[in-house]
């Protein structure tokens, strides 16, 4: 690419994942279990997005919270070896690091998270880290309840800066799925997988959860909830895991995108470098939202080649030249 991105600032979680592999599923009773492999490696869907853009050479601030202890170094650490301006990750004296387990299967995953500092970022650090962004992204967006009450003043904001957003809300522990609908109207982007679209569009349209909805990327059902969701004012770019990718905005057609073939070692984090993928085609001022999308599919399946959520990201030439991945 010659042409220079637009810098990106990314808002929310910054915590270590400490993704464990084999037999996962705990048994009670004080047995032991024997597991195939255990890894301390960068979580947080934010802190794994904004590894993402700066890796594909845009310039990316994390504005987050880390406690002052070994996990906060930890992050802040490999925040600044993947090129990712931490100038905004503050450090919280009283608070720990947030953490997440992460028990992997061959099929599915469960996460264990202790929040720590997670919840402690609020909007006015946002706008303070803001600097000379163009676009800014917030992650895990139920995680941070605090922050989220704000959002919709902070992005409106943001709008009459002209500055684009968008919101990758991750899963909701609670299952409740609220204050979305104040939110969606000032989201130019909203980022959910296809579980998460169907429960935003449940809770905000009152529409059926799709859960009989077919998997694959853009079936009928889907599509309608999307669109429930792009009528607020979004485009909506659902993940469909190894089906690829694909959006829409509220008067338009369904563009998709496939996924890569890849040998997958751990899908841990593939959703965020999906994101991370698609707001670096949008920071360097990519139009073609297919091409956007092949950028975001790519990302994701390559993401997958490592443990981690930032091990094997892609690197830029591999999203804009197929040679490269090989």
């Amino acid at each position: 690419m010659t042409v220079a991105a637009r810098p990106v600032l990314v808002a929310g979680d910054c915590n270590v994942d400490l993704v464990l592999r084999g037999d996962v599923v705990p048994r009670f009773g004080q047995a032991e279990q024997l597991l195939d492999s255990g890894e301390l490696v960068v979580g947080g869907s934010a802190s794994i997005v904004a590894s993402g853009l700066a890796k594909l050479g845009v310039a990316t601030t994390l504005a987050a919270r880390v406690g002052d202890d070994t996990f906060g170094r930890f992050m802040t650490g490999a925040m600044d070896a993947a090129g990712v301006l931490t100038r905004a990750v503050a450090v919280d004296p009283h608070v720990p690091t947030g953490m997440s387990v992460i028990l992997s299967a061959p099929s599915d995953r469960a996460i264990l998270t202790v929040p720590g500092t997670i919840p402690t970022l609020r909007a006015v650090d946002v706008l303070e880290a803001l600097g000379d962004a163009a676009h800014v992204h917030v992650a895990s967006y139920f995680l941070q309840p605090a922050l989220a009450a704000e959002l919709p003043a902070l992005f409106a904001e943001l709008r009459s800066r002209g500055v684009g957003t968008s919101l990758d809300t991750n899963w909701d522990p609670a299952e409740r799925w609220a204050g979305l609908a104040d939110l969606l109207p000032v989201v130019d982007y909203l980022l959910p997988n296809l579980e998460e679209m169907r429960a935003i569009a449940a809770a905000v349209g009152g529409a059926g959860s799709g859960s009989g909805a077919g998997s694959g990327a853009g079936s009928a059902d889907d599509e309608s909830l999307a669109r429930v969701l792009a009528a607020f004012g979004p485009r909506v770019v659902v993940k469909a895991g190894a089906a690829g990718g694909w959006s829409v905005a509220h008067a338009g057609a369904v563009v998709s995108a496939p996924g890569l073939a890849v040998d997958v070692v751990d899908t841990t984090g593939a959703g965020d470098s999906f994101d991370a993928g698609y707001l670096a085609a949008l920071a360097y001022g990519v139009d073609d939202e297919g091409e956007r999308l092949r950028w975001a599919t790519t990302a994701g399946s390559l993401s997958t080649r490592a443990a981690g959520g930032t091990a094997a990201q892609a690197l830029l030439a591999e999203l804009t030249e197929p040679a490269a991945r090989t």
